[in-house]
């Protein structure tokens, strides 16, 4: 059966650091990234965008839960409340598989220092911290990246999903 992989957390946990090595360590798997489905200039956050961005994703995780040739689906974006999975979920109900919530935590010392050395504004920095406890609290497989390195974090997904 297929596994559908969702991995969140909030800005500067590492989830696109990790799934580029995830998905080529997983053979038969693709990567999604739910940023990609609405990369646009201005960034707008409006229903209007939000829908059209979930409408994507969901039409792209459907043709690769569909697609025999992949035996994996990995999927991260931020989503920093339980609805959004549930919003996205749903729509994929006509596909039969196993699915993996895991949420990427680190310490706050180490979100702010890993967005620092990113470059990334201060807003969002504050955006991010402020977040992180919202994780903790969701209902998720939970994986500290605070002073871990990044093939060991990998290997720890790889272990849960293929228990």
């Amino acid at each position: 059966m297929k596994k559908l992989i969702i991995i969140n957390g909030t800005m500067g946990t590492g989830k696109t650091t990790i799934c580029k090595i995830l998905y080529k360590k997983l053979n038969n798997s693709v990567w999604l990234d739910g940023d990609w489905c609405w990369m646009m200039n201005p960034f707008k956050v409006t229903e209007e965008n939000k829908r059209m961005a979930e409408d994507n994703i969901t039409y792209l995780l459907n043709n690769f839960l569909e697609n025999p040739d992949f035996e994996y689906v990995i999927f991260s974006w931020v989503m920093h409340n339980e609805n959004i999975f549930d919003v996205l979920l749903e729509k994929l109900q006509k596909n039969e598989f196993q699915r993996y919530k895991i949420s990427l935590v680190c310490s706050p010392e180490e979100l702010k220092k890993r967005m620092l050395k990113d470059g990334r504004e201060e807003k969002d920095i504050e955006m991010s911290l402020g977040r992180l406890k919202s994780y903790e609290r969701m209902n998720t497989i939970k994986v500290d990246t605070t002073n871990t390195a990044v093939e060991k974090t990998v290997n720890e997904i790889v272990n849960i999903v293929d228990r």
